[in-house]
Protein backbone atom coordinates (compact mmCIF):
# COMPACT_ATOMS: atom_id res chain seq x y z
CA UNK A 1 0.00 0.00 0.00
CA UNK A 2 0.96 3.27 -0.72
CA UNK A 3 1.19 6.26 2.16
CA UNK A 4 -0.79 9.40 0.25
CA UNK A 5 -1.40 12.52 1.71
CA UNK A 6 -4.58 11.92 3.05
CA UNK A 7 -3.25 8.96 5.06
CA UNK A 8 -0.81 11.24 7.58
CA UNK A 9 -1.87 12.58 11.00
CA UNK A 10 0.02 13.81 13.71
CA UNK A 11 1.71 11.62 16.38
CA UNK A 12 -0.18 10.48 19.54
CA UNK A 13 0.03 13.66 21.84
CA UNK A 14 1.35 16.70 19.48
CA UNK A 15 -1.76 18.10 19.07
CA UNK A 16 -3.35 19.37 22.15
CA UNK A 17 -6.54 21.69 22.29
CA UNK A 18 -6.17 25.61 23.45
CA UNK A 19 -6.93 26.37 26.76
CA UNK A 20 -9.49 28.29 27.73
CA UNK A 21 -9.21 30.47 30.47
CA UNK A 22 -11.61 33.09 32.46
CA UNK A 23 -14.62 30.47 32.13
CA UNK A 24 -16.24 31.04 35.17
CA UNK A 25 -14.66 30.88 38.76
CA UNK A 26 -15.23 27.03 39.32
CA UNK A 27 -12.64 25.59 36.34
CA UNK A 28 -8.74 26.02 36.86
CA UNK A 29 -8.66 28.49 34.49
CA UNK A 30 -11.04 30.84 36.55
CA UNK A 31 -11.36 34.00 37.80
CA UNK A 32 -8.10 36.22 37.74
CA UNK A 33 -7.09 33.16 34.99
CA UNK A 34 -3.58 32.53 36.50
CA UNK A 35 -2.78 36.60 36.37
CA UNK A 36 -2.54 37.12 40.33
CA UNK A 37 -4.79 39.66 41.46
CA UNK A 38 -4.61 43.20 40.49
CA UNK A 39 -1.33 45.68 39.26
CA UNK A 40 -0.27 45.71 35.58
CA UNK A 41 0.32 42.26 35.09
CA UNK A 42 -3.38 41.08 35.62
CA UNK A 43 -3.97 44.39 33.42
CA UNK A 44 -2.26 43.35 29.98
CA UNK A 45 0.20 46.27 29.77
CA UNK A 46 3.38 45.87 31.07
CA UNK A 47 5.99 48.77 30.41
CA UNK A 48 8.44 48.24 27.71
CA UNK A 49 11.74 47.46 29.85
CA UNK A 50 9.81 46.93 32.76
CA UNK A 51 11.98 44.17 35.03
CA UNK A 52 10.24 43.49 38.06
CA UNK A 53 10.89 46.09 40.06
CA UNK A 54 14.34 46.40 39.91
CA UNK A 55 17.20 48.92 38.88
CA UNK A 56 15.78 49.02 35.00
CA UNK A 57 19.50 48.51 32.47
CA UNK A 58 18.80 51.82 31.02
CA UNK A 59 19.16 53.48 34.40
CA UNK A 60 22.16 50.76 35.32
CA UNK A 61 23.83 52.13 32.18
CA UNK A 62 26.45 54.59 32.59
CA UNK A 63 25.29 58.25 32.69
CA UNK A 64 27.52 59.54 29.91
CA UNK A 65 26.39 59.15 26.35
CA UNK A 66 28.21 57.28 23.67
CA UNK A 67 30.51 54.18 23.92
CA UNK A 68 34.56 53.46 23.83
CA UNK A 69 35.57 50.87 20.80
CA UNK A 70 38.19 48.95 22.35
CA UNK A 71 39.05 48.57 19.04
CA UNK A 72 39.83 52.32 17.82
CA UNK A 73 44.01 52.53 17.20
CA UNK A 74 44.86 55.73 19.31
CA UNK A 75 47.83 57.50 17.68
CA UNK A 76 50.54 59.48 18.66
CA UNK A 77 50.37 62.52 15.88
CA UNK A 78 52.66 65.00 14.74
CA UNK A 79 53.09 67.36 12.25
CA UNK A 80 55.54 68.00 9.02
CA UNK A 81 56.12 71.85 10.36
CA UNK A 82 57.55 69.96 13.84
CA UNK A 83 59.93 67.53 11.88
CA UNK A 84 61.04 70.89 9.61
CA UNK A 85 62.12 71.55 12.55
CA UNK A 86 63.53 69.05 14.22
CA UNK A 87 65.48 67.04 11.37
CA UNK A 88 68.20 67.91 9.20
CA UNK A 89 68.31 67.53 5.59
CA UNK A 90 68.48 63.68 4.71
CA UNK A 91 67.61 62.50 8.20
CA UNK A 92 65.64 59.00 8.55
CA UNK A 93 62.62 60.15 10.80
CA UNK A 94 61.22 56.70 12.56
CA UNK A 95 58.83 56.02 15.50
CA UNK A 96 61.69 55.37 17.36
CA UNK A 97 63.98 58.45 16.64
CA UNK A 98 60.90 60.63 17.39
CA UNK A 99 59.78 59.30 21.06
CA UNK A 100 64.17 59.69 21.51
CA UNK A 101 64.35 63.30 20.47
CA UNK A 102 60.97 63.79 22.76
CA UNK A 103 59.04 64.84 20.09
CA UNK A 104 56.21 62.27 21.01
CA UNK A 105 55.49 61.32 24.08
CA UNK A 106 53.49 58.23 24.32
CA UNK A 107 54.16 55.08 23.21
CA UNK A 108 51.76 54.82 20.36
CA UNK A 109 51.46 54.40 17.21
CA UNK A 110 52.87 57.70 15.43
CA UNK A 111 51.28 59.11 12.35
CA UNK A 112 51.80 62.16 10.64
CA UNK A 113 49.52 65.01 9.59
CA UNK A 114 50.17 67.46 7.03
CA UNK A 115 50.06 70.45 9.14
CA UNK A 116 52.96 73.10 7.67
CA UNK A 117 55.33 73.27 5.59
CA UNK A 118 58.25 71.10 5.08
CA UNK A 119 60.95 71.91 2.84
CA UNK A 120 64.18 69.48 3.61
CA UNK A 121 64.56 65.95 1.91
CA UNK A 122 63.45 63.59 4.68
CA UNK A 123 63.07 59.81 4.44
CA UNK A 124 60.35 58.56 6.73
CA UNK A 125 59.04 55.19 7.90
CA UNK A 126 56.49 55.24 10.54
CA UNK A 127 52.86 53.78 11.30
CA UNK A 128 50.77 55.70 9.55
CA UNK A 129 51.00 59.11 7.43
CA UNK A 130 48.06 61.07 5.79
CA UNK A 131 47.70 61.79 2.40
CA UNK A 132 48.77 65.78 2.39
CA UNK A 133 51.78 64.54 4.41
CA UNK A 134 52.84 61.68 2.35
CA UNK A 135 52.62 64.91 -0.93
CA UNK A 136 54.20 67.39 1.16
CA UNK A 137 57.16 65.12 2.00
CA UNK A 138 57.79 63.45 -1.60
CA UNK A 139 57.38 67.37 -2.82
CA UNK A 140 60.47 67.92 -0.85
CA UNK A 141 62.54 65.30 -1.80
CA UNK A 142 61.89 63.04 0.63
CA UNK A 143 60.62 59.47 0.48
CA UNK A 144 57.94 57.56 2.78
CA UNK A 145 57.76 53.76 3.32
Amino acid sequence: MTVKLHHLKPAEGAKTSKKRVARGDRGRGGKTAGRGTKGSGARGNVPAGFEGGQMPMVRRQPKRPGFTNPNKVEYAVINVARLEEAFEAGDEVTSDVLRARGLVKKKRPVKILGHGEITKALTVDVDAITATAREKITEAGGSVA
